[in-house]
């Protein structure tokens, strides 16, 4: 009965940790393309000029390689970011700013309708 329990309760916590490796991932990619925006620009500009560079070198794979590296390292970075906030424990449900993520809202104001002042203050 105890290994019974024991096997469902590490399917549970695998399942629970490739969900927030998943959702992780997915944030933080959505971050970098969203808020990023500068440094994949950035990164854009580096890649054009090294492929430039590259070109006199490598003629036929210089473009290929710049892009690749490019791709790969941000890749690295993200799955190596969600990798290391999975490990250490924190779950997208307990960060604060990730309300989105799981249909909280936050309105930033109240509606006011054009009619309210008129219809609000009558009791009925």
């Amino acid at each position: 009965m105890e290994f019974a329990q024991k096997t469902r309760l590490e399917k549970l916590d695998s399942l629970t940790l490739i969900k927030s490796f998943l959702v992780w991932s997915f944030t933080l990619i959505v971050c970098l393309l969203v808020v990023g925006f500068p440094l994949v620009v950035l990164m854009a500009t580096f890649g054009a000029l090294a492929s430039i560079v590259l070109q006199s070198v490598l003629p036929v794979s210089a473009v290929l390689l710049v892009v690749g590296s490019l791709i790969g390292v941000n890749l690295l970075a993200v799955f190596l970011g969600a990798a290391l906030l999975t490990i250490k424990g924190i779950h997208p449900q307990d960060v604060h700013w990730l309300r989105w993520l799981h249909g909280e809202a936050t309105p930033s104001h109240t509606s006011i309708y054009a009619a309210c002042p008129l219809t609000c203050n009558l009791a009925s």
